[in-house]
């Protein structure tokens, strides 16, 4: 496993005595990602090289992800690599994925999932999520529409930056706490500094939370492709995977909506999936959940989203959308 710089258009055909080039943002955490992809993929026998990449996600960090727009925020620039035939993979929080790809591009894996929960952390030992007037960091709009339906008493506060850059904040004590994904806390190190771990069956996370997706190009070899879902793709997390996605595209949201999903196994091997939406004020929350055989994982995605549309969900948000003059 190497890594390279970027410096000049490759061929877009893949050559067999060739390292697999893995495009990946250039934060720790990504890279952290990346190489665990590549670490599969040198187990299976196929040799790599890492490509890291600055995303308009990683350069605008004066404003929120809902006002830069969503949308590929910290996908698109690795997607173009992809086409230009630079790269072969494109390495992403699956979280971050848009919920509809361009018809040139697929996802081929999801790697086995990290615990789903969003956490809490502090450097303050004995924080107390309860205690009134707390300050908490977060830049997901489904973070702080949560928070103020279960913890109406704490503040919310924009944070932006990688993992580092909010730690730093966080140490000068412009927050009180962050409230972040356990996976990249974990991923990380700083197991140490989690205070809380917010409970799922609330505090749902967002699409594709805790698993790492794995693009290409849908030209790329269709054996090279084979290999590497050998290597490196979860079925069962692909499944859980599916039923997500399935649910967010037949939302037509993104990050920057407050929409909130999760799939898991039952014990008789059926796949559960809850989804819904709260409003930005906390106060409106729709949810559904519904189970079906792991075979119809899509199908459940869509009818779980139309649940929670014909609900109320559809009148939460064209009302996030008129509010941020969308409509």
């Amino acid at each position: 496993m190497t890594f390279c710089l970027l410096t000049a258009v490759l061929p877009k055909r893949y050559m067999p005595d060739q390292p697999i080039r893995l495009a990946t943002r250039a934060s720790r955490l990504a890279l952290w990602q990346t190489e665990h992809v590549a670490s599969l993929l040198n187990q299976a026998g196929l040799a790599t090289e890492i490509v890291p990449m600055q995303t308009t996600g990683d350069q605008v960090l004066d404003r929120s992800l809902a006002k830069i727009g969503s949308k590929g925020v910290f996908t698109e620039e690795l997607e173009e690599s992809l086409r230009r035939g630079e790269t072969h993979l494109a390495v992403h929080s699956a979280k971050d994925v848009q919920s509809s790809l361009p018809p040139d591009l697929e996802l081929l894996a999801f790697l086995e999932r990290e615990r789903v929960n969003d956490v809490v952390i502090s450097f303050q030992e004995n924080f107390d999520l309860n205690k009134p007037g707390i300050v908490l960091g977060t830049s997901s709009t489904r973070r702080k529409a949560l928070l103020r339906r279960f913890y109406p008493e704490a503040n919310t506060a924009e944070v932006r930056g990688n993992l580092q850059t909010r730690l730093r904040k966080l140490e000068e004590g412009q927050y009180d706490a962050l409230v972040l994904a356990y996976a990249g806390v974990h991923r990380m190190g700083y197991d140490g500094l989690v205070r809380h771990f917010l409970p799922t069956d609330t505090f749902v996370p967002p699409v594709g939370q805790g698993s790492i997706a794995v693009e290409s190009s849908r030209a790329l070899d269709s054996s090279l492709k084979d290999r590497i879902k050998a290597a490196i793709d979860h079925p069962a997390t692909h499944r859980c995977l599916l039923a997500e996605r399935a649910f967010l595209r037949t939302m037509e949201g993104g990050c920057s909506i407050p929409s909130f999903a999760l799939a898991t196994f039952t014990e008789a091997g059926a796949l559960r999936l809850h989804g819904g939406v709260v409003s930005l004020s906390g106060e409106e929350y729709v949810d559904f959940v519904q189970t079906a055989p792991a075979t119809q994982a899509d199908a459940l995605g869509r009818a779980v989203a139309e649940n929670v549309l014909g609900q109320g969900g559809a009148a939460i948000l064209a009302s996030i959308r008129e509010q941020r003059g969308e409509l």
